[in-house]
C-alpha cells in the first residue's frame, strides 16, 4: 500500500498542476474578453466547449487551424498592434472557420464576414477585380478598426464581440431595456435581451479560444505540430505592377499556384487590378528571398491576349468571346467610351489556356464571296433569326471577310 501511494502521488500532483494551469489559462482568456471568472461555470458554455471537443476531434477544428497556419500569425500581429486581445482571432474562426471564401446568404464575405456597406466604410474595395473582404491583411485591419470602435462605444470586449454579431443598435437597445450591460443579465434566456444567435455567439468564441489554447487538447491529437507552427509561419506583402499574373509569380518564386491563390482570394481573377500602378499580393515569408532575387516586371502585352477589332464587333461581343466583362476591357485599356474603331487593338486580360480554347473557329464563320444568311444558317444548322440576333444584323446584307458569331 505504501509503495502504491508513492507511485500515485506524482500522478496526483501532475494532474493537480495541469488542472491549475488550465484553470489559470481559462481565467486569463475570460479576462481578455472582460468576462468574470465565474463564467467558467456557465453550463451552456461548458456544454458547448465539451461537445465541440468531441465534434472537433473529428478534425474540423484542427483542419481549420491547419489550413490557416500561414496567416494566423499575421492576424494575431495585426490585432495586437491595434490593442485588440489576441483571443479575437477566434471571432474570425466563429465567423468563417478561417475560410477566406466564406460567403453568407446575407452577402457577408471573407474571414471577418463583412457586409458590403460596412466593408466600404472601412476602406475595403469591392469591384470587378477584387473583393478585399477576402484580403487576409486588409480585412483584419478593417476588423480591428471596427472592433476598436465598438470597444470604445461599449467599454467592454465581450460587448464589442456581441455588437459585432447583432449590431450596435440592437445591443444599445438591449442594454437600455435590461438597464445593465452585465453579461449574465444580457444572456438571460427568458428575458431575451439579445438574440439567441448572439447568446450562443459569445459562448462559442470563448469556447473556441479555450480549445485553441488547450495544450493537452492539441497534444492528444495528430495536430500537435500546430503548437509550434502557429508562431513559425507567416506571410509577406509584396507589390507587383498592374495586370500582373499570379501564375507568372508562382512560376518565378517556385510556389504552387493553388497555394498562392489561397493567400490571395481577394483577387477575382488570376491577375491584379489594371487601374492602379501597383497592387499588394501575399506570398509565404519563406519565399520572400526568392521573390527579391527572381521577380522582374514583364510588359502586360506579353501576358495577355491582343485582340484586333473586326467589323461588327463591340465590347459586349468581345467580352463574351473571351469570358471577360466588357467593363473590365474598358478599364484595362483605359477607354473613355465604348465605341470601337475597325482594327483597333485591345489588350484582353486572360492568360488561362482553357479560356483561350473558347476562341475557336468552330464558333465563328468568316463570310466568303457568294455567301448569304440563308446558306450560312443551313450549313451550320442555325436559324436566320438567331444568326441575325447574335450578330446584330438588321437587314440581310453581309460582306465577304466579315466574321459571324454562330455558336449559340
Amino acid at each position: 500500500m505504501k509503495h502504491f501511494l508513492l507511485f500515485l502521488l506524482p500522478l496526483l500532483l501532475s494532474a493537480n498542476l495541469t488542472f491549475t494551469s488550465n484553470y489559470n489559462k481559462e481565467v486569463s482568456i475570460l479576462e481578455s474578453f472582460d468576462i468574470e471568472a465565474s463564467f467558467l461555470y456557465d453550463p451552456l458554455m461548458n456544454e458547448m466547449k465539451n461537445s465541440k471537443k468531441a465534434i472537433y476531434k473529428d478534425k474540423k477544428f484542427f483542419k481549420a487551424m491547419d489550413d490557416a497556419y500561414l496567416f494566423i500569425p499575421a492576424i494575431k500581429s495585426i490585432l495586437t498592434t491595434n490593442n485588440i486581445p489576441a483571443e479575437f482571432l477566434f471571432l474570425a474562426m466563429a465567423e468563417s472557420h478561417f475560410s477566406t471564401r466564406a460567403y453568407s446568404k446575407k452577402r457577408a464575405s471573407g474571414l471577418w464576414q463583412f457586409m458590403p456597406q460596412t466593408a466600404k466604410h472601412y476602406g475595403l474595395k469591392i469591384d470587378s477585380y477584387v473583393d478585399e473582404r477576402r484580403d487576409i491583411v486588409k480585412s483584419t485591419k478593417a476588423a480591428a478598426q471596427y472592433l476598436s470602435m465598438l470597444h470604445k462605444k461599449f467599454g467592454k470586449w465581450y460587448l464589442a464581440a456581441i455588437a459585432y454579431n447583432c449590431g450596435e443598435g440592437r445591443l444599445s437597445r438591449a442594454i437600455k431595456k435590461a438597464k445593465s450591460d452585465e453579461l449574465s443579465v444580457l444572456l438571460d434566456p427568458k428575458k431575451k435581451y439579445i438574440p439567441r444567435e448572439s447568446r450562443r455567439y459569445i459562448r462559442k468564441i470563448v469556447a473556441l479560444a479555450m480549445m485553441g489554447n488547450d495544450e493537452q487538447f492539441l497534444l492528444n491529437s495528430e495536430y500537435e505540430h500546430l503548437l509550434n507552427r502557429a508562431n513559425a509561419y507567416s506571410v509577406s506583402t509584396v507589390r507587383v505592377p498592374r495586370g500582373e499574373s499570379l501564375r507568372r509569380v508562382s512560376k518565378l518564386i517556385g510556389i504552387p499556384l493553388k497555394e498562392l491563390k489561397k493567400l490571395n482570394r481577394h483577387l477575382k481573377y488570376d491577375f491584379v487590378p489594371p487601374y492602379l500602378k501597383g497592387y499588394d499580393i501575399y506570398i509565404p515569408y519563406i519565399k520572400l528571398s526568392d521573390f527579391k532575387q527572381k521577380y522582374f516586371e514583364e510588359k502586360i502585352k506579353n501576358i495577355y491576349k491582343v485582340h484586333v477589332v473586326l467589323r461588327g464587333e463591340n465590347l459586349s461581343l468581345i467580352g463574351k468571346k473571351y469570358g471577360v466583362p466588357y467593363k473590365m476591357i474598358m478599364d484595362f485599356n483605359k477607354l473613355k467610351s465604348s465605341r470601337l474603331k475597325l482594327k483597333q487593338k485591345l489588350i484582353i486580360p486572360i492568360d488561362n489556356k482553357s479560356k483561350m480554347k473558347k476562341i475557336n473557329s468552330k464558333f465563328y464563320y468568316m463570310v466568303k464571296r457568294g455567301d448569304t444568311l440563308e446558306s450560312i444558317s443551313k450549313a451550320h444548322r442555325i436559324s436566320v433569326k438567331n444568326l441575325k440576333q447574335q450578330n446584330r444584323i438588321k437587314g440581310s446584307l453581309i460582306r465577304a471577310g466579315e466574321r459571324l458569331k454562330i455558336y449559340e
